[in-house]
């Protein structure tokens, strides 16, 4: 979920927060680094709910947070790393999104419209299998959690290589998810692909799996190439050197581009 602010103070997140549990729900746990501006708000709720109690004793306080409020997890000061992997999306969303934009100047409702965009762009990445049936070919994404179902984005013409100075303000605004989908989903698989350790003996990839495919043309935004191995062959040594998968497009024997989905067991 991603939201845009006018300021990191105590007042603009307590806003963003409010705004993210009117459109998600209420959460029982946030995680986050331990800026200023966090600890304020975890401060202000905390006052927030006791004048909703009309200054009951703390013992309620705590209880009632305990049972329906949120609880706050701060990481340690000048510790990054603690976050993980979500530190890591963070960081990497960030570095795209600038480089994206650029100098290019937008307007709040033109960059609120990327924003909301990217947010889809990594909402739809394949995480798992959906389930252990065989014949399932569906996989579990971060949108599941959100709407219940994977996100598809309207077909538009592929407009990165058109110069800015040829497109309307909508078909700018369009250019540049378009960017941040090809630059973001091609460096989220070279990721994904340097995990994997091929290792003697080890039969890494198996039958009936969905994995990804590696593919030079990643034009269509939200649309990643799936496959389901259908076999795995080994050489002598116990090797994998080929691999079966189905794609929508027919069935291929291929190795080097075929990548473990995040979840994979």
């Amino acid at each position: 979920h991603l939201e845009i602010v006018n300021s990191c103070s105590t007042d603009a997140f307590i806003g963003t927060l409010k705004r993210f549990i009117a459109r998600r729900g209420k959460p029982s746990d946030i995680y986050s680094d331990n800026g200023t501006n966090f600890v304020g708000a975890n401060n202000e709720l905390r006052k927030i709910l006791k004048d909703l109690f009309n200054k009951e004793s703390t013992g309620k306080i705590e209880d009632f947070i305990a049972s329906e409020g949120i609880v706050w997890h701060f990481n340690p000061p000048v510790t990054p790393h603690f976050g993980g992997l979500w530190e890591a999306g963070v960081i990497s969303l960030k570095s795209h999104l600038k480089r994206v934009v650029g100098n290019t100047v937008l307007t709040h409702e033109e960059f609120s419209t990327l924003v909301t965009q990217v947010e889809a762009v990594l909402n739809s990445r394949p995480l798992c299998n959906l389930s252990s049936d065989p014949n399932d070919d569906f996989v579990l994404t971060p949108a599941h959690f959100l709407v219940g179902s994977s996100l598809t984005a309207l077909p538009d013409p592929d407009l990165t290589e058109v110069p800015n100075n040829r497109l309307n303000r909508w078909q700018l605004v369009q250019r540049l998810s378009q960017i941040f989908w090809k630059k973001w989903s091609t460096d989220y698989l070279n990721r994904l692909q340097s995990r994997v350790k091929w290792r003697k003996g080890e039969k890494i990839f198996k039958e009936n799996k969905i994995v990804l495919v590696k593919n030079e043309d990643n034009s269509k935004t939200l649309n990643w190439n799936l496959a389901k191995i259908i076999n795995v062959h080994a050489g002598k040594d116990n090797v994998i050197r080929v691999i079966t998968v189905k794609t929508n497009k027919g069935i291929y024997q291929r190795l080097n581009k075929i990548i473990k989905l995040p979840f994979y067991d």
